[in-house]
């Protein structure tokens, strides 16, 4: 039940940013900013982590959940080293993750021929 779930809601989350990018004339990367503010702000108001219990990997997956790590790292951040972690934390929290794109994306490209559209 919790694939099912975890499917639902990250194909929820899915479909509204398809709606987003077909209704409205967002630029993908302005509706993926918004993605990552939106999950800032509800880990923010204390919303996100009850949201993600419930729906579980469909609602960490997409990038409402980076942003809401974001926050989370901001936090610790700010918790351990005052200002200064308002600038690492984030950094911190998502280094894994932004690493794992980076290397993926490069080995990517070595196997595939990257072209420009």
């Amino acid at each position: 039940m919790e694939y099912i779930k975890a499917f639902l809601v990250g194909g929820a989350i899915c479909a509204l940013v398809q709606i987003l990018m077909e209704k409205t004339k967002m630029m993908p990367g302005r509706i993926m900013v918004l993605l990552v503010t939106s999950g800032c702000l509800l880990g923010a108001l204390g919303l996100y982590e009850p949201f993600l219990a419930w729906a579980g990997a469909g609602a960490s997956v997409p990038l409402l959940g980076f942003g809401n790590l974001l926050w989370k790292g901001v936090k610790a951040g700010v918790q351990e080293s005052g200002l200064l972690g308002v600038f690492k934390g984030g950094f911190t929290a998502g280094a894994a993750g932004i690493c794992a794109a980076l290397v993926f994306g490069y080995l990517a490209s070595l196997v595939f021929k990257p072209k420009m559209k």
